[in-house]
């Protein structure tokens, strides 16, 4: 999915995340350095490194956050392995703050345990940075992959009266494009298929995929995750591992203007 954090389209967050990490490791180099040599100036170098590490977690961290929270979708696979890369980073970020803490008050006698604990952050930043390239790569989080004529990114939230949403710019879809709708804590995919709307969750029961971020043909939606296919006017699972429908909802079409009926649920 796109996303929310970018520019133009470029996601920012892995941009910026190869500052720390160049950072974070160029400290464990110059500390090492001058564990061989015994030469002081390696770990000052080190020292400035890892003040830049930080603003630079952090700096990274902030449009982490965003796609975590709006990128990322809710209840899937995707949103446990980027709560963990979340976690292990900041695990990374704390780490090396203690270490510039602990040379404040030992100076530069204790090396060798400032070793141990750069290691240690660099290796979780390592494995924290394996799941981001699987985020990316598999889960596909910040990436704009859109197919041939599928037409912008569209992503609309409203509101529901008794369970009726009126939605607007549905004109602009053309035969075979999507667009996601936030409506009370919900993700619906509005979509135009060649005979006519409709409307279905942004959820793939496979392993909690955007559909609105794959692509449709012919009636036939496809996750972008593992290539699960459902039939957009009934919901049925035609093709992948997903093996149960997705739930569908009701559109009309009445003086211009499209409506989507959400089920009411009893008091």
């Amino acid at each position: 999915m796109r996303s929310k954090a970018s520019i133009k389209g470029h996601s920012l967050h892995p941009m910026l995340v190869s500052f720390p990490i160049a950072f974070f490791t160029g400290a464990l180099v110059f500390d090492l350095l001058r564990w061989i040599s015994g030469k002081i100036f390696y770990s000052d170098i080190a020292e400035v490194m890892i003040v830049a590490g930080i603003i630079g977690s952090i700096a990274a961290a902030i449009p982490g956050v965003i796609d975590y929270l709006y990128t990322v979708p809710p209840k899937s696979s995707g949103k446990k392995r980027a709560a963990k890369h979340g976690i292990t980073n900041v695990c990374v970020l704390l780490i090396f703050a203690g270490t510039l803490i602990y040379r404040t008050h030992n100076g530069q006698d204790a090396i060798t345990t400032i070793l141990l604990l750069e290691a240690v952050a660099v290796g979780l930043m390592v494995f924290a940075g394996w799941m981001g390239g699987t985020l990316v790569a598999r889960n596909q989080i910040g990436v704009d992959h859109r197919f041939a004529e599928a037409g912008k990114w569209k992503e609309l939230h409203l509101q529901a009266q008794d369970g009726r949403v009126e939605i607007t710019d549905f004109g602009e879809l053309k035969t075979d494009q999507m667009m996601l709708v936030h409506v009370d804590g919900k993700r619906i995919v509005v979509a135009r298929t060649e005979s006519g709307f409709a409307a279905f969750d942004d959820h793939c029961p496979h392993r909690g995929g955007s559909l609105a971020g794959g692509a449709m043909i012919c009636g036939t939606v496809q996750c972008p995750w593992h290539g699960s296919q459902f039939d957009v006017h009934s919901g049925a699972p035609k093709a992948g591992p997903a093996k149960t429908g997705i739930p569908v909802y009701a559109l009309q079409l009445a003086g211009g203007k499209l409506y989507l009926q959400l089920p009411v649920s009893n008091p």
